[in-house]
């Protein structure tokens, strides 16, 4: 499987490079953003709480851990890198399409 541009091995880990829109009505995966997956998440850029949130989305949508996501770089910045242990990268691709498969036909 051929992985999209948001998902990327380096060093025998698999990273994804996200956009992150903070302040956002709820949490959600929007989908492919250029070079990178748009994620909207409710908590404010204040305090790390963002970063925590985007942790959380992020496990949740791969149905890891939380402890096995980490923000290791961007971490004050909206375009972010995460760390996902655990998973192989093209389970985590593939675990990214099924969630946005299934939402294709949801009204925005």
């Amino acid at each position: 499987m051929e992985l999209p541009a948001y998902v990327k091995v380096s060093k025998g880990r698999c990273l994804v490079d996200v956009l992150v829109q903070p302040g956002a009505a709820r949490d959600e995966l929007v989908g492919p953003h250029g070079d990178a997956l748009k994620l909207k998440v409710k908590a404010p850029p204040a305090g790390g709480r963002a970063n925590e949130a985007v942790e959380s989305l992020v496990a949740e949508l791969l149905g890891v851990p939380a402890r096995a996501v980490v923000v290791v770089a961007g971490k004050s910045s909206r375009r972010k890198r995460i760390a996902v242990a655990q998973v192989a990268p093209e389970e985590v691709a593939r675990a990214f399409a099924r969630v946005l498969s299934s939402r294709a036909h949801e009204p925005r």
